[in-house]
């Protein structure tokens, strides 16, 4: 799992993966930041799991960017 990010949450946990993401594309973190008008601070972020809320339109830019869905970014695991 490297590259994605375990944050645990209630009942559950969420995995970012936006940070394996890049690696699997080879596209660096300045490049994602340039080509899809999104500050690094927010990228940063979403790479590392501290966030507390998610920007919809963040999201929809970089899955239209990376030609994917939500769960390819950041998906919610029940452990129930």
């Amino acid at each position: 799992m490297d590259g994605i990010r375990k944050v645990k949450v209630g009942h559950g946990y969420y995995l970012f993966k936006l940070e394996n993401l890049l690696f699997e594309k080879h596209i660096s973190k300045n490049r994602l930041m340039r080509e899809t008008d999104t500050d690094f601070k927010v990228l940063q972020r979403l790479m590392k799991g501290d966030v507390v809320r998610i920007d919809i339109e963040v999201l929809a830019r970089l899955c239209n960017y990376f030609h994917c869905g939500i769960t390819d970014i950041i998906e919610y695991v029940n452990e129930n």
